[in-house]
């Protein structure tokens, strides 16, 4: 269950709690995080990186690495499939100031898989070893690795590539109760999490996936045994359900947030990223965003699309201030909302 502080890699980190944040394809930028920090989780992730754009010092790249001091304690990820270039990213990454670097095998979307990256990693299960040992073998700060289940129902690797792990020196391994075959579709299957931790000898167990609230994570920690769990698709549009979690098990009441909070977080999230990004940019972020947090109340159709179709920062501020958010209600999501797009790794 839930524990403050834990300790991650035989005493090498001792971290705040074992609620984690995961590392979100296009979506934990560093405006993200800031909002996603006030929380207190035990462990946040950037975006993951390119081995071969880190190794070339690709700008572009290392700014998916931007953090403050704030944010410790924070990893990085890493995602290719050349054991010769792993032990010299893992290294960047560590001389970046980063508390723990993670290998990514999870990431589904084909141009990721394509050149075996991401969960293509998962036909090759020796070879994750090999990178993780190459990575061990770079850096002082814990090495971790994210995997789902398997490529595909038939071929199910999970327990395997756990103990490859373990040999390879990880101090933990995250699975995702999904196959890179199923994407985000269907319910994640958590036998798979709770046959790591058998499979495991002492690294830790990551647990991830439909963890949406706090009953979700204390199902989590009892059905699978996991030491940690990860939150991912969950924090999008409600960076506190990391604090929800904590009063969950402290016995304490939910945050409990209603219209005019929403309204508040909101434009604190859209500072941050007008800070960070240029108008044009932020315009289609804050579309994003604006999915992610209005898409759990009630009637709130008409002010994401009018946020859809700005054109200016100040014109996407009046419409959220102007908005009568005392007749907001978040208590329970309206079924006739669109679905929002979201991707994780």
């Amino acid at each position: 269950m839930l524990k403050r502080p834990f300790t991650l890699g035989k005493g090498k980190l001792v971290l705040p709690s074992n609620i984690f944040c995961a590392p979100l394809a296009g979506c934990s930028d560093l405006p993200f995080r800031r909002m996603t920090v006030k929380y207190r989780p035990g462990l946040v992730y950037c975006e993951m990186v390119k081995m071969d754009a880190l190794i070339r010092h690709d700008p572009n790249t290392y700014r998916l690495l931007d953090y403050e001091a704030g944010m410790h304690p924070i990893g990085g990820q890493l995602c290719g499939s050349k054991p010769e270039i792993a032990g010299a990213c893992a290294k960047i990454v560590e001389d970046l100031g980063f508390d723990v670097v993670d290998l990514n095998c999870g990431c589904p979307v084909d141009k990721v898989t394509k050149d075996g990256s991401g969960s293509g990693m998962l036909k090759h299960p020796d070879l994750i070893g090999e990178i993780i040992s190459n990575m061990v073998a770079a850096v002082k700060i814990p090495v971790t690795v994210k995997i789902r289940a398997g490529w595909d129902s038939s071929h199910i690797v999970a327990a395997e590539v756990t103990r490859i792990a373990e040999e390879a020196g990880a101090a933990a391994i995250c699975i995702h109760g999904r196959t890179r075959a199923q994407g985000y579709k269907g319910p994640a299957n958590w036998d798979f999490i709770r046959d790591c931790k058998q499979a495991s000898r002492g690294i830790a167990v990551i647990g991830n996936g439909d963890i949406i609230d706090p009953e979700s994570a204390k199902k989590m920690f009892e059905y699978t045994g996991c030491d940690a769990v990860l939150l991912a698709r969950g924090t999008m549009g409600k960076p506190w359900l990391i604090e929800d979690i904590y009063r969950y098990f402290d016995g304490e009441k939910p945050l409990g947030f209603r219209g005019l909070d929403y309204r508040d977080i909101l434009l604190e999230h859209l500072d941050h990223i007008l800070s960070y990004q240029n108008e044009r940019r932020a315009l289609l972020d804050l579309r994003r965003i604006g999915c992610w947090y209005l898409r759990g109340g009630k009637n709130m159709r008409h002010l994401r699309e009018s946020l859809n179709r700005s054109k200016a920062a100040l014109e996407v501020r009046e419409m959220i201030c102007n908005y009568p958010w005392h007749e907001a209600d978040f208590s329970e999501a309206d079924k006739e909302e669109e679905s929002c797009e979201m991707e994780s790794c």
